[in-house]
């Protein structure tokens, strides 16, 4: 069930950083910052204290831009040049029209807590009326039920991991302790996904893609799941691991999946088998780029990897130990996203 979502006046008694908006400030340039992409010739970033910087001229200057709350946002996607969309804790979403200059609040935490009350009760109504062969299915859903009125009256505790968009119409919504959601009219109406997944434990969601039309969504727990009708229906995959994966990332018909302590798993058939990739670090992956002919993995401690194939990723000697969370190439280089903001390796040499 698809519901609208309008973004009315907050009320009095919002946690602050529903209310503030993002401080301007030269502090915001050496923030934690989460993500970072593409919206056409310029550089978006996203991170902590709800700061949004953006660049055009090759990640050698940046710009503060205007954002309405003071939380950690963590993704950033564009469907166009100019349309945006970034996720954040308490439920936030964001969407921008000038390609990241301005974002307005399109969803937050208290808006998802009554999307879920709503979604649920409706799947009880239905089940009254047409029974399911599951005899535990209706219990499932009072406790979930129940789960979700508790947190309605909590607050906006559950935070929106990632967004991703197909197109320009069809996105997903991922988050903690399940929560998933997908829109097809470009972000008008969210619809609830989470029961579609094989997530019975619910675990944190951290990254999707798509890889020869398939869906494949990664979480924590080693937790892999794959949807061939473009997330109509969802079923699980195997997992090399138990470890949680941090990010996919599709490169040359193959498929990368980004986790702790140096864990780095490749898949050429789609996610159903997996090998490891031998890396001579042990250090946390946390995002990566392919463009279709180079691939980037970015992690902790100042890490970086890059190559054409998987088999001659090299290590790259950025010099700095700085947690990087996310990478993406320019002409020069490469320009990472993380611990202390922007970071930039020069093909010839490092360089911040």
């Amino acid at each position: 069930m698809g519901i609208s979502l309008t973004v009315l006046p907050l009320a009095a008694g919002l946690p602050d950083r529903l209310q503030q908006p993002s401080p301007q400030s030269d502090a915001a340039f050496s923030v934690m910052l989460t993500d970072i992409v593409r919206a056409g010739d310029r550089l978006v970033a996203v991170g902590d204290m709800g700061v949004v910087i953006y660049s055009d001229d090759q990640g050698q200057q940046w710009q503060q831009a205007s954002v309405p709350v003071t939380t950690l946002l963590t993704s950033v996607d564009f469907t166009s040049a100019e349309r945006g969309w970034a996720t954040g804790h308490d439920g936030v979403l964001l969407q921008t029209d000038d390609a990241g200059a301005n974002w307005t609040l399109k969803l937050d935490g208290y808006q998802l807590n009554e999307l879920k009350v709503t979604s649920l009760q409706a799947q009880l109504d239905s089940l009254a009326e047409t029974p399911s062969d599951d005899p535990l299915l209706e219990e499932d859903l009072m406790f979930a039920l129940e789960d979700a009125e508790f947190a309605l009256e909590e607050g906006p505790a559950n935070p929106l991991l990632r967004v991703w968009f197909r197109d320009a119409e069809t996105g997903f919504l991922l988050g903690a302790y399940g929560t998933a959601l997908k829109t097809t009219d470009a972000g008008e109406t969210w619809q609830l996904i989470s029961e579609r997944l094989p997530n019975p434990d619910q675990m944190h969601l951290n990254a999707i893609t798509m890889l020869d039309g398939a869906l494949i969504i990664a979480g924590e727990a080693g937790l892999l799941m794959r949807s061939d009708d473009q997330g109509d229906s969802w079923y699980a995959l195997p997992s090399p691991y138990q470890g949680s994966f941090f990010d996919l990332v599709a490169h040359k018909g193959k498929l990368f999946a980004l986790g702790l302590r140096g864990h780095l798993f490749v898949s050429a058939d789609g996610g159903f088998d997996w090998g490891a990739v031998p890396v001579d670090t042990t250090v946390s992956f946390m995002g990566g780029y392919s463009d279709n002919q180079q691939l980037a993995i970015a992690g902790l401690g100042g890490t970086l990897l890059s190559g054409g194939q998987y088999q001659d990723l090299t290590e790259l000697n950025t010099g700095v130990r700085r947690h990087f969370n996310a990478v993406v190439p320019i002409a020069a280089g490469w320009v990472l996203a993380g611990e202390q903001g922007i970071y930039t390796y020069q093909l010839l040499g490092a360089d911040q």
